[in-house]
């Protein structure tokens, strides 16, 4: 059986020792979702200070950021953390459409 845990993400200074923390615990992953602080920076800092454990996003909003940008991110992470990294993403509700970017699709 997998188990995942979160990451302090509202701290990026705390984030590598708390993801070596979480790897040496047994844990299988961590994962983040993009509610108050961005969802893959903390997963880019965990993916240098661990070596085994899965790093994935829970939520990345798709429509708030271009596609180049996401995958950019992505590859990144993946490459950080020789592919450790599972992208998830989520599609953006109109509630959530604050500021609407060229690549925000809107319906009624």
């Amino acid at each position: 059986m997998k188990v995942n845990t979160g990451l302090p993400a509202h701290d990026l200074n705390a984030v590598g020792a708390a993801a070596k923390a979480v790897e040496e615990g047994g844990f299988s992953g961590v994962s983040t979702q993009e509610n108050r602080q961005d969802a893959f920076l903390p997963l880019a800092v965990a993916a240098t200070h661990t070596e085994t454990l899965e790093l994935r996003t829970n939520i990345a909003i798709a429509f708030s950021r271009s596609p180049m940008v996401a995958a950019n991110l992505g590859w990144d992470i993946q490459r950080a953390s020789a592919g450790r990294f599972t992208l998830g993403i989520g599609s953006q509700v109109k509630g959530h459409d604050a500021s609407p970017g060229p690549y925000c699709i809107r319906t009624q």
